[in-house]
């Protein structure tokens, strides 16, 4: 029987069909986010299929259809997440006090759509430069520590008002942090030695946002997600050259 958790999590965070789940309460999700990593293997794994089934065509080709799965199979949930941090900040570089009030704004800016391209084109660039060596593997486990990652920033950062934010992190553990730990750790020093540098991204997003806004929200954290993903990317890239 699949866990409750494992459904919710794969319903929050990716498109993928699952069984039904009924009676949802809002305390699901928090209990789901022991799962998250695992969701974000699963993630990993079609984009690793997607690349590459069509990279010995032109890497070009088989990064354009793993940017197609990423975005795809998340429904760009993160990348939504990126865009309304992008407004928000680009609306309060001289007024910071707007920044609250733009990030809960429905609307899509330039500054959104500036930083939605420059992502998914660094995605495209990074997948068609790393090496054919390390793309199954470093490429699900990328997305694991990313939504690893935002167990950790959920757990060291405030929130910044009641929310989806605070509801998630309700409910999640240091013990499950440090079960993770040592299995993406393992996993990485076996198959893809530098995505470790996660182990500094990841407390540095940390300190990014309680330095910057001293708390996180739901944006913030999808944000996290896929620049964490980028930053990984261009670990394996550096780490294989």
């Amino acid at each position: 029987m699949i866990p409750r958790g494992l459904i919710v999590a794969v319903q929050f965070l990716t498109r993928l069909p699952t069984p039904r789940v009924g009676d949802l309460e809002p305390r699901d999700l928090s209990l789901s986010a022991v799962f998250f990593p695992l969701v974000g293997a699963m993630i990993g794994v079609a984009v690793a299929l997607a690349v590459w089934s069509l990279r010995p065509v032109d890497p070009w080709v088989g990064a354009l259809a793993g940017v197609v799965m990423w975005v795809w199979i998340t429904g760009g949930l993160h990348l939504d997440g990126l865009g309304d941090v992008a407004d928000a900040f680009g609306a309060s570089h001289r007024a910071p006090e707007r920044f609250a009030a733009v990030l809960g704004d429905p609307h899509v800016g330039s500054f959104a759509v500036m930083a939605i391209t420059l992502q998914i084109a660094s995605k495209l660039v990074l997948l068609a430069l790393v090496p054919a060596t390390a793309v199954p593997w470093a490429l699900i486990l990328i997305p694991a520590w990313a939504r690893f990652g935002a167990l950790v920033w959920s757990c060291t950062v405030p929130p910044l008002k009641s929310g989806v934010a605070e509801r998630f992190s309700a409910d999640i553990r240091w013990s499950m942090i440090g079960a993770w730990s040592v299995v993406l750790i393992g996993a990485s020093a076996w198959v893809a030695l530098p995505l470790v540098a996660a182990l500094a991204i990841i407390p540095l997003g940390s300190l990014f946002w309680r330095w910057r806004l001293n708390g996180i929200n739901g944006d913030c954290l999808g944000a996290s997600v896929e620049v964490t993903e980028s930053l990984l990317l261009l670990a394996i890239v550096l780490g294989k050259a």
